[in-house]
């Protein structure tokens, strides 16, 4: 995630500006989000402590976006949404990968905890806001051009309308976001208030 985050600076100081930066790490986002499905076996397997629940919905979510949206409709990869979730993306991940790293180490700096804990609250609905910005975009592209879907009559009796499929996707949000925002918020009370405690022993 430091590759694209590198990528993305040194393209905008190229370009002198933040339009269509997503061109610029294009290849590196594609091949690490989609190596994030390691990240449920790892948490199904016990590597990694988190919930294999969480994981998988917010991995294969990203992996969704990535492949299903912003590469299938070309038309998004210049939308300022699509650099909106993956900056949000980029930040997240290198501060997260840093909180595992350190603490491996067993030498976390509070700093960081504090980041992985802290940062979410704007980081979050920044990249939630991204990806529906996104797909909202990609919806008028899908419907012209009936991408992914299947109409009747077929030999299959089978229809999917892809187009449907989206929007079922963007309103899937409304309960799930609320629900993942305020587990972290928990996540942050329980974990910084016992480094507060722990500091007071010292």
């Amino acid at each position: 995630w430091l590759v694209i985050a590198v990528g993305l600076v040194r393209a905008y100081l190229a370009k002198g500006s933040y339009h269509s930066l997503y061109y610029s790490i294009e290849k590196p986002l594609k091949f690490f989000q989609t190596g994030a499905l390691l990240e449920i076996l790892h948490c199904a397997i016990g590597i990694v402590p988190s919930s294999v629940v969480l994981t998988s919905f917010q991995v294969m979510s990203r992996v969704f976006l990535i492949w299903a949206v912003t590469h299938s409709v070309k038309e998004v990869q210049t939308e300022d949404s699509v650099l909106l979730f993956v900056t949000a993306w980029t930040i997240t991940e290198i501060i997260r990968y840093s909180f595992y790293t350190f603490s491996l180490l067993n030498h976390l700096p509070y700093l960081i905890k504090w980041a992985r804990y802290t940062l979410f609250i704007v980081l979050y609905p920044m990249g939630v806001s991204g990806e529906l910005l996104t797909i909202y975009a990609a919806l008028p592209f899908v419907r012209q051009a009936g991408l992914y879907s299947i109409s009747l009559p077929n030999k299959y009796n089978f229809s999917f309308d892809y187009y449907a499929f989206l929007i079922l996707i963007m309103i899937s949000y409304i309960p799930l976001f609320p629900q993942l925002y305020f587990h972290m918020i928990h996540q942050r009370r329980k974990v910084l208030s016992r480094t507060e405690e722990h500091k007071k022993f010292e």
